[in-house]
């Protein structure tokens, strides 16, 4: 069960296997974690993928219209990306 804080999705990988994957807000950054079955124990993602930070912003920005986050959120998350990911168009 996700707390307030937390994002999760799933993400199909090419092999067709699942890869589970939660973003936890804690302070002013977001930790990534990872599992590959329901079951598994959740694996700290110390480098999360460009994919991962983009299916954060999405749902961040999800949030920020239902009133359930902040809106200054979204332009954190952007310059983090931009930072990280340097090119990426947002």
């Amino acid at each position: 069960m996700q707390t307030k804080g937390e994002i999760g999705w799933t993400v199909r990988r090419e092999d067709g296997t699942r890869r589970e994957v939660y973003a936890k807000h804690v302070g002013n950054r977001w930790c990534f974690f990872e599992r590959d079955r329901r079951y598994d124990n959740w694996n700290t993602l110390e480098v999360p993928l460009l994919e991962d930070w983009l299916e954060l912003f999405d749902a961040v920005k999800r949030r920020i219209k239902r009133g359930k986050t902040r809106p200054e959120e979204e332009d954190r998350i952007r310059k983090v990306i931009q930072h990280r990911f340097p090119g990426t168009e947002l």
